[in-house]
């Protein structure tokens, strides 16, 4: 597979994991009576991999994350000359898909994009009012899990053909406990993308939704290639 359809893949399938999670947030999560809540988003957000892991997986790997591609990276299993334009592609996507959701979410009257837009937050601007410690421990925890529930799903040793499910179940998982704290982002390229359109506080608080699940994602890299080698010794 030539680099420009990875590439174009894993556009497209950031792009879904943003409209589909993120607007699940924005335009169903409180819709009036009928809102999904946050078990409807967490759901969603999972949703968004499972598809996109049965859609693309076999083209690009389905990282659809930054922090992933890091992983992944850090454990062995992907290319360092691949790892730069992967996570271009995941940022674009993310943009365009918070570029989407914008456009449909201000087509109803009264729309206040400042209001979060699905932003990542911590202090003032943690749905719960958790602590920036709380909020940075959160996201290297959770990534870090997310990267070992990939790592162990898609090894070579593991039951086939259901690493998708196990994927998106973990994401679904992840944000069931920490939306409360940071809206749960996991995944340094949906955190940009509405942020950009959110402004102010979510940019500024950005660098710790880059920083966190990066960190999270690196150790799990690391921790899973001890194990590896355990095994084969």
């Amino acid at each position: 597979m030539t680099l420009s359809k990875k590439l174009g893949a894993e556009f497209i399938g950031t792009f879904w994991l943003v409209l589909g999670g993120c607007g699940s947030a924005v335009l169903a999560a409180a819709f009036p009576e009928v809102g999904i809540g946050l078990l409807g988003v967490s759901l969603a957000f999972g949703l968004t991999v499972l598809t996109m892991a049965f859609a693309i997986g076999h083209i690009s790997g389905c990282h659809l994350n930054p922090a992933v591609s890091l992983g992944l990276w850090s454990g062995g299993r992907f290319s360092s000359a691949e790892l730069g334009p992967y996570i271009v592609a995941q940022v674009a996507g993310g943009l365009a898909g918070a570029a989407a959701l914008y456009v449909i979410a201000t087509g109803q009257a009264g729309f206040d994009v400042t209001a979060g837009f699905a932003s990542n937050g911590y202090g003032e601007h943690s749905p719960g009012g958790y602590s920036l410690i709380a909020a940075l421990v959160t996201e290297i925890v959770m990534t870090f899990m997310f990267l070992m529930i990939i790592l162990g799903a898609t090894d070579k040793r593991a039951p086939q053909g259901f690493a998708p499910i196990a994927i998106g179940l973990g994401l679904t998982l992840i944000h069931l406990i920490s939306i409360p704290v940071t809206n749960t982002s996991v995944n340094p390229a949906r955190s940009t993308g509405v942020a950009i359109f959110q402004g102010d506080w979510a940019i500024s608080q950005l660098w710790l939704f880059w920083l966190a699940p990066i960190v999270g994602a690196i150790l799990a890299g690391v921790v899973y290639r001890w194990f590896e080698s355990e095994t084969k010794a």
